[in-house]
This record gives structure tokens, sequence and C-alpha cells, in this order.
């Protein structure tokens, strides 16, 4: 009988799609829902287990029982609070070296905790090694490209995130007019949008006059198979509401969620998406 592929889900939509598509692929998916994160509508269908974050030992006996080889972390988490974290053996014993990765940034934090994974012998895989058509490549998903002025956005905007991802701080950031408006915490892509509207309209984009793009790419030091940026219906909303002109992420390292969907939302809101490359930077 053929390894089950095991997806600790967290939340957003990534974890179903990614669960759908092993189950179509014959792979057989043992989905793990993490609490307060992982849409229960998921588990449901599923018939998956929900653990806490903390709970590593129950994690590596239940994924060994089911005949998990592979593992794949898909969905959105927040750091937790370690003060309050549920913890079983394992998690005790593995919390030293956890904490003090987390004091390193995010993206230490999650080699550790992978580390611990893959130690008890699963091979960990990203979600775009599950669905192979979830990258964004190079150009445009739109019929819209980025026009001169939007350009001077993306370069801006895409070296603020470099500088503020080498720093462990996050993966996206708005410019309009050069001017940076925003950049993402640990508040997360949908908050920091919402924070446009807000501003004085002399130096954003409107509905009638959409000006400024957001932008998402990865830490440098990013691993990645987890956490890689992703966009989606809601992103689109976001950038929609903001008076934004149109969303960039870096090429082949980004991830959409329901491409036709997003690109047909896309365009009915008159925003282009664009996968960007580092030559298009200089």
């Amino acid at each position: 009988m053929a390894a089950r592929l095991a997806i600790v889900a967290g939340g957003g939509d990534l974890p179903r799609r990614v669960a759908e598509q092993a189950r179509r692929t014959g792979r057989d998916p043992f989905v793990v829902g993490l609490k307060g994160f992982v849409d229960q509508a998921l588990l449901a269908e599923f018939g998956g287990p929900e653990l806490s974050v903390g709970e590593l030992g129950r994690l590596i006996q239940l994924m060994k029982k089911e005949g998990c080889e592979e593992m794949v972390f898909a969905g959105w988490l927040k750091r937790p609070d370690f003060n309050s974290l549920k913890l079983d053996l394992k998690g005790i014993q593995s919390l030293p070296r956890i904490l003090a990765a987390a004091k390193k940034g995010d993206d230490a934090l999650l080699r550790s905790v992978m580390d611990v994974f893959a130690e008890a012998g699963f091979r960990i895989i990203g979600a775009d090694d599950v669905l192979d058509d979830l990258l964004v490549g190079a150009g445009a998903l739109t019929a819209r490209s980025p026009r001169p002025e939007d350009w001077a956005d993306i370069r801006r905007a895409a070296e603020v995130a470099k500088i503020s991802g080498s720093l462990e701080i996050g993966q996206g950031a708005i410019s309009c007019a050069s001017l940076i408006l925003a950049v993402e915490a640990q508040e997360g892509t949908d908050r920091m949008l919402a924070r446009i509207p807000d501003l004085p309209v002399e130096i954003r984009g409107t509905s009638d006059q959409r000006r400024g793009v957001l932008v998402k790419r990865p830490k440098p030091q990013q691993e990645r198979r987890i956490d890689l940026p992703t966009i989606g219906l809601a992103t689109v909303e976001g950038v929609t509401k903001a008076g934004l002109a149109g969303i960039a992420v870096e090429a082949g390292v980004a991830l959409v969620v329901d491409r036709e969907k997003v690109a047909a939302a896309a365009e009915a809101a008159g925003i282009f998406i664009y996968g960007f490359t580092e030559a298009e930077l200089a």
C-alpha cells in the first residue's frame, strides 16, 4: 500500500486545495488540523484530528500510525504564546531549542520545528510539490500589466520587502508614487491592506484613480518548503478596497490559490497581477 501524505493544516484555503489534489492523485491525505487556525469544515470532510501546535509527539505518533512518510505544512499560522501553549512530552523536550530558534526569527523557528519531524523520519515537502500549478510564473496573470509608474512602485516595495524580510518582519510592502504606505508585519497581508483606506487620499489611490502596488516576496533566508508568500481572492478584495493598481509577487517563489478565480476577480476590479523576476527590478 502506498504511503499516505500528512497535511498539517493551518488557516486559509490552501490546506483544502492541497488535500483535494492529494486525493485526486491517489496520495491518500491524512489531514491534521491545528487548533485555532484550521477550517473545521476541512476536518469534517477529511476526517482528521485537531491538535495543539505544541503536541509534537502526538502528531508524530498519529502520522506513523497512519502510514505517512511525507508531510506538508499548508496554511497560515501565527507565532504561538509559548507561556500558555499546550505541550506533550515531545513538545516539552523540544521546547528549549525551539525557543532558542524563535529568538532568531520566524524562519529559524520554522526550521527548528521541521527538524523535529525530519529527525522522526518524515520527508517534508512544499505545498507546491503537491500543487504544481500553484507557483506564480513570470509575467502577467491578467490582461493588464504594470504601467511605468507601477514599475517604480514595484521596485520600491520589492526593495523594502527584501529588507524587512531579512529582519524577520514580513514578506510584503505597499508603495504608491514611490512612497511606502505600509510594511507587512505580524498582522498579515489582509490587515495591512485594510489600513490603506484610512490614509490621506492625497498619498494613495482610489477606486476612480488606482495607484500603488502590493508586493509580496519571500524573505531572503526563507525556508521554501513552508510559508511562501501566497495570494488569493481575499488579497484581490483587499487590494481593490485599498484603491491600489495591482499586485506583484516574485515569480517562481510565490503561490496563488484558485488561479482562475483570482485572475477573474482582478480583471473585474481593474487591477493587475504580475510575477516579477529579479532582473526586472534592476
